[in-house]
């Protein structure tokens, strides 16, 4: 009894596959929960798993085939209507027992009646079959009625024995039939073991397990399947890259023990300076730290398009940090209270945009200005920010470097850290903290449909002084910056 199994929902919005690839042939044994095949929606790309174990047989829809959601897509039965290619396989075994010892085969040669029957062999194409059975009966009147029982049968054997037509041809073939029974009788039997398909060979695995694979730098020689056939899961590349890394552990680097542990130092001037300033800076001003999330995506794909064109033209590297900076500036542009500095009882509004790069050094945090950030564009910041930080880490900042700035930049994902609430220092009225970029599956709208993907997300921090900054004006701010920052235009801005 055959069974029909169909395209199953795989989603709520999806009312339609593609077939991608079958994992099973017409003739092929499936076991319960087996994969039949993989299907391709707008959504995901997924295996189709077997409801019912038996034999595949009938495929009802090619590779390649769209198909709603409900349509029989291939029927399974319990092998009684195996497909006709087995059939031979069959009748192969009977073949074999009933070829005689050597020397039974060599007394029909001498037999009058064999040599008439050799000539009429071709036109049933199935002389390997009968040529044992002539020296079974020995008796002349068998030879006839041999052939006129095989002929039915020989359809289904025309394909596999038509290489062995040729070697009957000849008067003389009928001593030497016996010889090509061994080879035609195995010829029909040699699809039986291989119609378990690819699928079911040791160390098949599917496009979306090699998919797997290599995004994890797992070596899928290494590794042995467990499912059925010895088919590699999904589980199996998981496990052999957990096991690799817990191999690795023990090479990890050591922390090395500081020097300055229980002892005790004096602060550097410049240290002085900070802790005295951060502590004036937290007591004359009301902050506090507003975060969004931006997806830098177009971003990150834009860097690593022009990346290496980029360091060609301009001699610096290309990070995310100057696409901050330019998106930084133009909002300043637009909302510049964020921009702006209190004067007793006065706000005062700069007509310029000098942002300030934390600059992290061996002797503490400095600022260096990059002077009218508004005019520059992603190689001009580029060059700034590389040049600054150089220059600041060497100690050969002029004095003026490091003052007049209206707003201040700090990278702290350069440390790895997702975000912080970085502290405002006066004169100025706000600071944008920058975490690490990480990718990250989460939720996007694809043609007003839900989905998950892979996406680089990124964490803003703004910290500002809610004397003449509200909540309102640092969120239309963040808004701003991270709508720059999502549509990815930079293109027109590199500056090469």
């Amino acid at each position: 009894m055959s069974e029909s199994v169909s395209l199953p929902a795989l989603g709520e919005s999806v009312t339609e596959g593609t077939v991608t690839r079958w994992l099973k042939n017409v003739g092929d044994r499936v076991e319960v929960d087996e994969p039949l095949l993989e299907v391709s929606t707008d959504k995901v790309d997924t295996e189709i798993p077997s409801p019912v174990a038996g034999v595949i047989e009938t495929i009802l829809v090619q590779e390649d085939e769209t198909v709603e959601v409900g349509t029989a897509l291939v029927t399974i039965g319990d092998g009684s209507a195996a497909p006709a290619e087995d059939a031979p396989a069959a009748e192969a075994a009977p073949a074999a027992e009933a070829a005689p010892a050597p020397e039974a085969a060599a007394e029909a040669a001498p037999a009058p009646e064999a040599a008439p029957a050799a000539p009429a062999q071709p036109e049933p194409a199935a002389p390997a079959a009968e040529a044992p059975a002539a020296p079974a009966q020995e008796a002349p009147a068998a030879a006839p009625a041999a052939p006129a029982q095989e002929a039915p049968a020989a359809p289904a054997q025309e394909a596999p024995a038509a290489p062995a037509a040729p070697a009957q041809e000849a008067p003389a073939a009928a001593p030497a039939a016996p010889a090509p029974a061994a080879p035609a009788a195995e010829a029909p039997s040699a699809p039986a073991p291989s119609g378990g398909s690819h699928a079911g060979a040791p160390g098949y695995v599917t496009p979306i397990v090699r998919k797997l694979a290599n995004d994890q730098g797992v070596d899928l020689a290494s590794i042995t399947g467990t499912g059925v056939g010895g088919r590699i899961r999904k589980q199996d590349v998981i496990s052999a890259q957990s096991a690799p890394a817990a191999e690795a552990a023990p090479a990890r680097t050591q922390l090395e023990t500081s020097p300055l542990r229980g002892t005790t130092v004096p602060m550097t001037r410049l240290r002085k300076v900070v802790a005295e300033r951060a502590v004036v800076s937290m007591q004359s001003t009301a902050q506090l730290t507003s975060v969004v999330e931006v997806d830098v995506t177009k971003v990150a794909r834009l860097r690593d398009k022009v990346k290496g064109a980029f360091l060609e033209k301009t001699g610096n590297k290309l990070s995310f940090l100057p696409f901050f900076a330019l998106a930084t500036a133009e909002a300043l542009r637009a909302y510049p209270i964020i921009n702006s500095t209190v004067d007793g009882d006065s706000i005062v509004y700069p007509a310029q945009e000098n942002v300030s790069i934390a600059v992290d050094t061996e002797r503490g945090l400095l600022t260096p200005v990059i002077r009218n950030a508004g005019e520059l564009d992603i190689a001009g910041l580029a060059a700034q920010i590389a040049d600054l930080a150089d220059r600041t880490r060497n100690n050969q900042l002029k004095p003026d470097e490091l003052s007049g700035g209206t707003f201040t930049l700090t990278n702290t994902g350069s440390r790895g850290a997702l975000f912080d609430t970085p502290v405002v220092f006066l004169p100025q009225s706000a600071i944008l903290g920058t975490g690490i970029v990480v990718k990250r599956p989460v939720v996007v709208n694809v043609d007003g449909t839900e989905a998950i993907a892979v996406r680089s997300m990124v964490y803003l921090a703004l910290s500002y002084d809610h004397r003449i900054i509200d909540g309102a004006d640092a969120a239309r701010f963040l808004t701003a910056v991270k709508d720059r920052l999502e549509s990815g235009d930079f293109e027109a801005d590199l500056g090469i």
